[in-house]
């Protein structure tokens, strides 16, 4: 069954890469290019999953998970680059990997039932 992701990013062209990457697995992606649309998007609901993008400065990050927690049950994916600190959500993978990337996104959507750990460090 397909899953709704809200997909957040400073970067647009980063944003149609995931989205393609996740529509790739039969998932339906919308797409937040800032923090304001990313708002209106998570008051709306519905989701099953919040994508942060790395681009994401983490003052605003701290702010949307804040914002994600007050308005839905949905786990918080974080992308990382080497060296970041993490912010406080569910799940942290890296940004230089694609195809891990996508293997994270489907286990999280699928609840986990194939083992994974619960907090991501890839």
């Amino acid at each position: 069954m397909s899953k709704r992701i809200l997909s957040v990013s400073y970067d647009r062209s980063l944003l149609a890469t995931r989205k393609m990457l996740i529509e790739s697995t039969g998932h339906q992606v919308t797409n937040a290019l800032g923090f304001g649309q990313a708002k209106t998007h998570c008051v709306a609901g519905g989701f099953d999953l919040f994508i942060l993008g790395h681009s994401i400065p983490k003052k605003d990050k701290l702010e949307l998970i804040k914002l994600f927690r007050a308005n839905c049950p949905a786990p918080i994916l974080s992308l990382e680059r080497n060296g970041e600190d993490f912010v406080p959500c569910d799940f942290h993978v890296s940004a230089d990997d694609p195809e891990k990337f996508v293997q994270v996104v489907d286990n999280i959507l699928a609840g986990d039932k194939l083992g994974v750990p619960r907090k991501y460090n890839v």
